[in-house]
């Protein structure tokens, strides 16, 4: 897969960095987690590319963008309008947005605020707003993330010297594999370029990210979603647990979900295959991809009413409200993806 790198400018002026693969439109575009830069696409970036154009970008203050002038500027308004200018740049007026973890909420955001940008969303392994009060269904983070998030800005030097010798460690990895993901089905490799990333991102500018996406809730605009939605959920998600993405599903009309058995929050590397077959089919039905464009308005290269959801085959087949109440059981016979 051939990638070229690009530039966007923000409305402060911050460059955001952007990649391109492929050709065809709609585009997808990837829009990672908090502290993320790009490793829970490895597998569905190329399988998408092979179709259609695709869009990784960076938030600012991650991966190769850069970090705002004023520290302040770390919000989700911030990174909702970084996107826009990401698909200015890119040429494109409408994209598949794909959000992971955090990158739900952005998603979300973004089709309240610009809905004519959005030709369909595909939401993986997040929550609608609040994750402080969810992660690992507890209300625990939320109590102390108040107190760390003071320390961290307190005595920022000491934050950064902590955090880049305590997130790459062998130690931190051991814990994520044990109990975080499937360590059975994720590659190493793949959680040592996340601890990786994140161990890059400002301390600083990471907690006041995460203290805004805290803070944000898209729950009210769900019932309003018109873009076509696909859900995607890990059966055992301890981040963002599957009844958040099951709450999606109900509250947008048509929306369509897929449950990955047995997966976490990193369910597109434990099982990318089921991910990218029914990513694929449902742009397949609900954004098909046109001949790309003969000219696009990209930064210089180097420079830096929803559709009635249609059967899945292999089993998939209209939600009732007896599956409502009974998703375990309807899982165990292998009939993972369903729509409403």
């Amino acid at each position: 897969m051939e990638k070229t790198a690009h530039q966007a400018t923000a409305k402060d002026g911050t460059r955001i960095h952007w990649t391109s693969a492929g050709a065809g439109g709609p585009p997808v575009v990837l829009t990672d987690g908090v502290g993320c830069a790009g490793y829970i696409w490895r597998a569905l970036e190329p399988a998408l590319a092979r179709g259609r154009r695709v869009i990784h970008w960076n938030y600012r203050a991650h991966g190769r963008s850069a970090a705002p002038a004023d520290p302040e500027r770390m919000t989700m308004e911030d990174c909702v309008s970084d996107l826009v200018a990401v698909l200015d740049a890119a040429g494109e007026e409408r994209a598949v947005v794909t959000g992971h973890s955090m990158g739900v909420q952005i998603a979300l955001e973004l089709h309240r605020r610009h809905p004519q940008r959005v030709a369909a969303l595909v939401l993986v392994c997040g929550a609608p707003g609040n994750p402080l009060d969810t992660f690992h269904d507890s209300h625990l983070l939320r109590y102390t993330f108040p107190y760390a998030k003071q320390l961290v800005l307190r005595y920022p030097e000491l934050a950064r010297l902590a955090f880049r010798a305590l997130v790459p460690t062998d130690f931190a990895l051991a814990y994520a594999m044990t109990f975080e993901v499937d360590g059975a089905r994720v590659r190493r490799a793949d959680l040592v370029r996340y601890l990786d990333d994140l161990a890059q991102v400002d301390p600083p500018l990471f907690v006041r990210l995460l203290a805004s996406a805290g803070a944000h809730d898209a729950s009210d605009h769900l019932p309003r979603v018109t873009a076509p939605t696909l859900v995607v959920a890990g059966e055992h998600d301890s981040f963002t647990p599957l009844r958040l993405s099951e709450s999606i599903h109900r509250a947008i009309p048509g929306s369509e979900l897929v449950v990955v058995p047995g997966g976490t929050h990193v369910a597109p590397l434990e099982d990318p295959d089921l991910v990218a077959e029914q990513t694929l089919a449902f742009l397949a039905a609900h954004a098909p991809t046109a001949a790309p464009k003969r000219a696009r308005r990209d930064g210089a290269a180097g420079a830096g009413g929803p559709k009635k959801p249609r059967r899945r085959t292999g089993g998939a087949r209209p939600t009732t409200k007896a599956d409502e109440a009974a998703p375990h059981e309807r899982r165990s016979r292998g009939q993972r993806p369903r729509s409403r």
